[in-house]
């Protein structure tokens, strides 16, 4: 008989989080990880939950991010933000437009899709829901305890079919010498009932991965008009650092920031084949070296 949810949350809040790190990447990955000397790209990235860079913070959030985006690559590739106000109230929805996407700023899922007409109750519950959640606490991702929480409304952006624009996900690991290594995850129907999850070279072609529950398209995706801009924007936002996810849209040719990622998956992001964990460890290793 299984324990109680709640029974079982109040015992991991007093595991401390190496120890609740290991046990989830024992039973998400498949082994127990090695911190001392990681060697896979997980363990590595379970080494920077616990000890982030300074910088992490303050480009992990997503409302403080977009002035270090402006200054990189320049305004017009920021998602119009409508509001950000210090608290939702009846007024501030009463001002949003008929579709907006809700967002907040200190975590990774905090997105609410509004396509059309909702209703002030329904989106202050998930908002307070939200707010008040300690998104270090879900996976002990340190660097997201210095964010203070804050709701805010971006402008929905939608292509000509009336969809939200796959996601483009640029893992970007800086060796210490020659070029950029990219490789971009494409997140199609993120939003829809069946997304899709394809990892490309940057060559766009396609690569034998998958990451975590994603299932991959039936047929290859289309390479992007814009994808040599693209690259060049991800190395842009990337090149102070060993490795980051550059997360951004691309919508009639034009190229839209959506987030920086320095911990993806918490460092318990199940890829397979299982070899790829190791070869991008050893990206990340040149990186440093």
């Amino acid at each position: 008989m299984p324990l109680p949810k709640t029974l079982v949350d109040g015992a991991k809040a007093c595991l401390p989080d190496k120890m609740i790190m290991s046990l989830v990447h024992r039973r998400r990955i498949g082994r127990f990880p090695d911190l001392r000397q990681p060697v896979t790209f997980n363990e590595q990235i379970l080494r920077r939950c616990l000890c982030p860079d300074k910088r992490f913070a303050k480009l992990s959030d997503k409302l403080a991010v977009r002035n270090f985006v402006a200054g990189r690559i320049g305004p017009e590739h920021l998602i119009p933000v409508i509001a950000e106000p210090r608290g939702f109230t009846q007024a501030v929805f009463e001002g949003l437009p008929s579709a907006f996407v809700m967002k907040a700023n200190h975590g990774s899922g905090f997105v609410e899709v509004v396509p059309s007409q909702t209703s002030f109750d329904k989106l202050s519950v998930l908002a307070q829901e939200w707010l008040s959640t300690d998104f270090y606490r879900i996976a002990r991702e340190r660097h997201y305890r210095e964010i203070e929480p804050r709701i805010y409304f971006e402008s929905l952006l939608l292509d000509d079919t009336g969809a939200v624009p796959a996601d483009l996900k640029f893992h970007v690991f800086n060796p210490r010498s020659g070029d950029p290594i990219i490789y971009v995850l494409v997140i199609s129907d993120r939003f829809g009932p069946a997304p899709r999850g394809d990892v490309f070279d940057a060559n766009w072609q396609v690569q034998d991965i998958t990451f975590g529950q994603y299932k991959r398209s039936p047929t290859a995706l289309p390479r992007p008009e814009n994808l040599d801009e693209l690259l060049a924007t991800a190395a842009a936002l990337a090149r102070d650092f060993d490795y980051v996810r550059v997360d951004m849209y691309t919508l009639r040719n034009k190229i839209y920031f959506s987030e920086l990622t320095f911990t993806p998956g918490a460092g318990v992001l199940r890829l397979r084949p299982d070899s790829v964990d190791y070869e991008w460890g050893r990206l990340l290793d040149l990186a440093r070296e």
